[in-house]
């Protein structure tokens, strides 16, 4: 199948049109004719091979929604014409411990959804910056009917990886919830720790940005720069979720913490973050890190989406804008993820 894309040639060079063959639709597969592509960091990290593991040519994107154009013999769960998701991962062994218990994500060979290994056709695989994916069943999700399907696009990064810590850690009713870092997975923190009934308390280094917190959930803001307005939360978090990817002193969040809680963190800073293991000892606080979700908790967090209608906020953008976005995504200068507009990809020759 002919499939129309973006790429990245080389690490340096802007992302152009490119054309390549999608295999073909076997027993189990779901082809999808690609609706929206939400823009993710990683997908600026990859293609500008910040993390030394980019082959080329890259076609990014693993925020993908689509409908469904064709299904396999023995497919299940859709039918075409279906609205269908597909997130980070295409593929894993499904038969090792991570697999057997749903975290498909920390599988030894899970096959992500660009850049990864192709069992299929050999090469990488290639993602969603692309007018049709095909993609076995048992890795593609069933999208809320009622959603904006532009604004449901991110949810299948930005949403899991932040809705997977909130869920492990048990976050519920009347507990007090810090979101450090008010970007693209910020925001989604903060939408989702509402809905689950926690008291949502934002720290961000940006005053502008105290509106929008309390616009998107939050009960409380914090100046993180403000010492006197730290102290006033010392020991008194369940649940702290660090979204933040730039170096950043970590332990003034941990002593926020009360006992037995926990930090997670799913930002990736680009050099090691100093830890005092003091703020973890006296207080038996735990830290610790998150990486997306299983496919089972990926559907969970969709439907738990569309039950308390939560979308990202999101600013659509044509195919021929990418470059431009990857510039003001290293500017933060988005509120608060890029999602490309495919039928966009028909006019990029």
């Amino acid at each position: 199948m002919k499939t129309n894309a973006y790429a990245a040639q080389n690490a340096t060079n802007p992302l152009a049109p490119f054309n390549f063959q999608r295999r073909d639709v076997g027993k189990h597969d779901v082809a999808i004719e690609i609706l929206y592509c939400g823009v993710c960091h990683s997908d600026l990290h990859t293609v500008r091979n910040e993390w030394q593991n980019t082959t080329y040519p890259c076609v990014p994107g693993h925020e993908i929604v689509g409908r469904v154009v064709k299904v396999g013999a023995h497919v299940k769960k859709f039918k075409e014409g279906d609205t269908a998701g597909v997130g980070c991962m295409v593929d894993s062994c499904r038969t090792c411990a991570n697999c057997e218990e749903d975290l498909e994500q920390f599988c030894d060979n899970v096959i992500f959804t660009y850049n990864s290994p192709d069992k299929h056709l050999g090469g990488m695989t290639f993602g969603g910056y692309s007018d049709s994916i095909v993609v076995d069943e048992a890795f593609v999700l069933q999208v809320p009917k009622n959603l904006n399907l532009a604004g449901v696009a991110p949810l299948l990064c930005a949403g899991i990886t932040t809705y997977s810590p909130l869920r492990h850690n048990n976050v519920t009713k009347g507990q007090k919830v810090g979101v450090v870092g008010l970007g693209g997975l910020g925001h989604m923190g903060v939408k989702l720790a509402k809905a689950l009934g926690a008291h949502v308390v934002v720290f961000t280094t940006s005053p502008n940005k105290v509106e929008d917190a309390l616009r998107l959930g939050a009960d409380e803001v914090v100046n993180s720069k403000n010492a006197d307005e730290m102290k006033k939360h010392l020991n008194s978090f369940h649940f702290i979720l660090d979204t933040v990817s730039a170096q950043h002193d970590i332990n003034a969040y941990l002593l926020l913490l009360k006992r037995d809680g926990n930090l997670t963190q799913v930002g990736v800073p680009a050099e090691p973050l100093s830890l005092n293991v003091g703020s973890l000892i006296f207080g038996r606080r735990s830290l610790s890190g998150s990486l997306i979700g299983g496919i089972k908790e990926t559907q969970e967090m969709l439907d738990f989406c569309g039950k308390h209608d939560i979308t990202s906020d999101i600013e659509l953008i044509p195919i021929q804008k990418i470059n431009e976005a990857y510039d003001r995504l290293v500017k933060s200068d988005v509120k608060y993820r890029f999602v490309i507009d495919m039928a966009s990809l028909q006019e990029a020759g």
